[in-house]
């Protein structure tokens, strides 16, 4: 008869009461999963192998496992709080060490790096060109603030209405005579400079028995060299055909017009190519349903947001969006084999074997919710529980021991 069994249990009890301890502390700790003791018999070892009557020599902790179920998520309107919707992990590096966690609340440092609360920084894949995304190995992520370049504009759409009821104005068109054409609209076009320029186009119904409007331009107030084209329709009011320039007969409603100028500030000529789709001659007052092109001035970025695919967009103040790079997860086959750090870290090791990278959403990834957090999966009700049963295991191991040293004592009082 020993203490060794007694001893053993308190030893356990003690660790238990530890892990719940940290449960508890941290309940509150953005991504923590909570751990749990996991405890294993002890018998001693046999020259000869067990025996049916052995009698165990107590207990000992055999892990303790974090449990990677999913915590509630709850929203912040930060964008750079991220949260995890199902399986996966951050992929932080710092100083060349690469960790995981699953603790989504970062930041920008100086440099435009996305780091977490100790200088980690969040890795992924970067932008490529025309808003791709890099097949590259992961990397830090780094969001640009560079203005974004103009583009000069190349394509006007508009889509219109066309009163099938108006009557021929008289007289030479002018722009600065209102009663020389029938309606007039207009849009701005960018130079290569990403200065804007007034487009104002000029519809003139034909004499003629064909429903035929003739198409005139200014860019600035200054009138285009010659006449842009000319539209025609058919009985039912549907664009039949779209010329350019004074040229006729054309049967092609995808047709375009052909508008250039040069602008006196230095940048390039302007070449745009003006269609019509969708547009009609109905018995219904003149209307612009949409006027499309496809230039823009230089934009500053105005703020980010972050897809479900990881996907970061930099939104600009010339209204276009860029990707800036996709954040990378990482799954394990086995995460209860993570090596736990400080600051909601994790380490891979052998018993987790190596990491599985790859896109939000894609395989076994789950998927990221911007402006939000996953919170800690502490149940304190479920802690407070365990906390009185590891209570009275140590109780019950003490008073074990009481007992062996009031059996030792009667032993001794023997005559």
């Amino acid at each position: 008869m020993g203490y060794g069994q007694a001893l053993s249990g308190l030893d356990a009890s003690a660790q238990a009461l530890d892990v719940i301890g940290n449960n508890i502390a941290n309940s509150a700790t953005t991504g923590f999963k909570t751990a749990r003791a996991e405890f294993a018999d002890v018998y001693a070892n046999s020259l000869w192998g067990s025996s049916s009557t052995a009698v165990g020599i107590g207990t000992k902790v055999a892990a303790i496992a974090p449990i990677f179920t999913q915590g509630n998520i709850t929203t912040t309107g930060n964008p750079l709080d991220i949260a995890i919707n199902g399986q996966g992990f951050f992929r932080e590096v710092s100083n060349g060490v690469t960790t995981y966690s699953r603790d989504g609340q970062f930041s920008l440092n100086a440099t435009g790096d996305i780091v977490n609360s100790s200088g980690a920084q969040l890795t992924g894949y970067p932008a490529g060109p025309n808003n791709t995304i890099a097949s590259t190995p992961p990397q830090p992520l780094t969001l640009s603030t560079a203005p974004v370049p103009p583009s000069a504009s190349s394509t006007a759409n508009f889509t219109l209405n066309l009163p099938g009821n108006a009557t021929s104005p008289t007289g030479t068109f002018s722009p600065t005579n209102p009663t020389t054409y029938n309606s007039s609209t207009s849009m701005s076009l960018y130079d290569s400079l990403g200065n804007a320029h007034t487009l104002t186009m000029y519809f003139v119904k034909g004499s003629g028995t064909t429903p035929t409007w003739n198409v005139y331009g200014t860019v600035d107030g200054t009138a285009l060299a010659s006449q842009l084209g000319s539209m025609t329709f058919n009985s039912s009011g549907a664009l039949s055909g779209v010329n350019s320039g004074t040229a006729t007969g054309s049967t092609n409603p995808a047709g375009t017009m052909s508008l250039s100028f040069t602008p006196t500030n230095g940048s390039n000529p302007v070449n745009v190519a003006v269609s019509f789709p969708s547009s009609t001659q109905y018995g219904v007052p003149f209307a612009v349903s949409s006027n499309i092109q496809n230039g823009y001035t230089t934009g500053q970025l105005a703020g980010f947001s972050i897809g479900s695919d990881g996907t970061i967009i930099g939104n600009y103040t010339n209204g276009q969006t860029v990707a800036q790079g996709q954040i990378a997860l990482a799954n394990f086959t086995n995460p209860q084999g993570l090596s736990a750090l400080s600051n909601n870290q994790f380490a891979e090791t052998s018993a987790s074997g190596a990491p599985v990278v790859g896109a939000p959403g894609s395989g076994s990834l789950g998927t990221l919710q911007s402006g939000a957090l996953e919170q800690s999966t502490v149940d304190l009700t479920t802690e407070l529980v365990n906390m009185i049963s590891a209570q009275r295991a140590y109780q019950g191991n003490a008073e074990m021991i009481k007992t062996e040293d009031q059996v030792q004592q009667t032993l001794m009082t023997l005559r």
